[in-house]
């Protein structure tokens, strides 16, 4: 049983950040899978330790309660999250995403004076056991296709999150591959933008999708490491071109 704290997962892989030996695009961070709000919006982040293609970064993706999705990214589009979830989405370059620890299990999250998201963790016996599982699985079966496939389901009934799928296409075409190490459940949460507050965690009406990748329906913190398949440098360039890339 894992009795280490998100904190000190999080310092562990910055202290030793690895990468798995593939041909794929691969990359070891964390972040929130995603976590929807009552009032419709809805957040992600990603903290990229180490990348294949580029330098470590980070993004905060938000999707307002319209249905239209902004990814921030510290980086270029090319060497972040716009590389592969850029369709359809505004894209931003900012200089720099802050996170920080208030204790353990408390995360804040800013991009300077316009957002600000604190997110608090806990574990359940489902994340627990999903931390189990993953930590007892040899790391050359996470490169099985039917494993990642196999797993989705398993994780669907145990998370309660709504659908998950561990294995599945982008909408930039790519196909994108997880694997959570660590699992934990967002408590708590609060976010603003802008000065609009968010207000209280909550399930959307329906489950969203980016590409075939469902969405959790309740917030969930992840450790681990995911892979994509290359994709077509002159599509991807031209989504960036037509979603609009913003400094």
């Amino acid at each position: 049983m894992n009795t280490q704290t998100p904190r000190q997962v999080v310092a562990d892989l910055h202290a030793h950040p690895q990468l798995v030996d593939t041909s794929d695009e691969r990359f070891a961070g964390y972040g929130v899978m995603g976590l929807p709000f009552a009032s419709g919006h809805y957040l992600a982040l990603r903290d990229m330790i180490a990348s294949s293609i580029g330098p470590a970064y980070r993004s905060v993706w938000h999707r307002n309660p319209n249905g239209h999705w902004t990814i921030y990214t510290t980086t270029e589009p090319e060497q972040s999250c716009p590389r592969y979830f850029g369709k359809g989405a505004t894209t931003r370059y900012v200089p720099s995403i802050d996170v920080g620890w208030n204790d353990d299990r408390t995360i804040e999250v800013a991009m300077g004076e316009t957002f600000r998201w604190q997110i608090e963790l806990t574990s359940s016996p489902a994340t627990s056991l999903m931390t189990a599982l993953s930590g007892a699985t040899p790391a050359a079966a996470w490169h099985s296709r039917a494993l990642l496939h196999a797993i989705g389901p398993m994780a669907t009934v145990m998370l309660r999150a709504g659908r998950i799928r561990m294995c599945a296409r982008t909408p930039n075409g790519p196909e994108f591959r997880g694997t959570p190490l660590y699992v934990w459940r967002v408590a708590d949460s609060r976010a603003s933008l802008d000065g609009q507050d968010f207000g209280a965690p909550a399930p959307l009406d329906e489950q969203i999708s980016v590409g075939d990748i469902p969405l959790p329906q309740r917030g969930l913190f992840f450790v681990g490491r995911s892979a994509f398949d290359a994709p077509d440098t002159a599509d991807t360039h031209q989504h960036l071109t037509d979603t609009g890339v913003q400094t």
